[in-house]
């Protein structure tokens, strides 16, 4: 298979990428193929697609590596369904620690097995749902990235996000389109969570026909503990709809 696409795509992102990284991204792209035959991992299954839409779009979150030591980037991924953008930036990062959460168990099983196929190291799978993690001792607050890709809108991702970032880490929402009335509307939650002021940092990715945005939060102050709510709620009543002082 042709690689010229995401050779092209990673060098206008300042990425080199070595045979061996190529060798893993063709595998996972035949991983993907085959598991989605059985189940619902993605609607983009060509190779040309998968490079560009997928792995392309996922590694653009790298330009948000550099704030942080390397070697010692501890990255979630939430939501992460078949891998993205968590694998494939461990691939090209393989320094990175990342932990990836799905809480639909087949897709959790598809990482599995193609983080053993691809033999990498320092990538945990975790089947759960972020509202209940987020209160779980060993994750909260313990990330220096926190990343999802079409989660949910702002205030819901804030909600979801925040509770596991570290003080001075980032949540990062990846999106595209216009998003900015969310963000107008995820102003008080993100401060309620301990969120400073978000900047944006758009994309014109090779080969990707929209530009894609990296909506990123900064974490100032801890979260407050209620927060996230339990399963179901973020959705069903996001934080712009409640008054903030009676929340917490």
């Amino acid at each position: 298979m042709k690689s010229e696409l995401l050779i092209h795509g990673a060098s206008e992102l300042g990425i080199t990428l070595t045979g061996h990284q190529l060798a893993q991204f063709h595998c996972y792209f035949e991983r993907l193929r085959e598991w989605n035959q059985r189940i619902n991992l993605t609607s983009v299954d060509s190779w040309d697609g998968v490079q560009t839409i997928h792995f392309l779009d996922s590694i653009s979150v790298s330009s948000l590596l550099s704030v942080f030591p390397k070697f010692s980037v501890r990255l979630l991924d939430i939501g992460t369904g078949a891998g993205f953008p968590g694998l494939p930036l461990k691939i090209v990062f393989p320094y990175i620690h990342v932990t990836l959460m799905e809480s639909v168990k087949k897709k959790s099983l598809f990482l599995t097995d193609v983080i053993d196929t691809l033999g990498l190291e320092g990538v945990d799978v975790i089947a759960t749902r972020a509202e209940d993690a987020g209160h779980s001792a060993e994750l909260r607050e313990k990330f220096d990235l926190v990343v999802a890709r079409a989660l949910a809108s702002i205030d819901i991702f804030a909600e979801l996000a925040l509770p596991f970032v570290r003080l001075g880490g980032i949540a990062v929402a990846q999106k595209k389109g216009d998003f900015h009335g969310e963000l107008d509307d995820a102003k008080k939650g993100i401060k309620v969570l301990g969120g400073g002021g978000y900047s944006i940092r758009w994309l014109n990715l090779a080969g990707v026909k929209d530009p894609r945005a990296l909506v990123s939060i900064p974490k100032l102050t801890r979260t407050p503990t209620k927060f996230p709510r339990r399963v179901g709620v973020p959705r069903k009543k996001p934080l712009r709809y409640l008054n903030l002082r009676e929340v917490i």
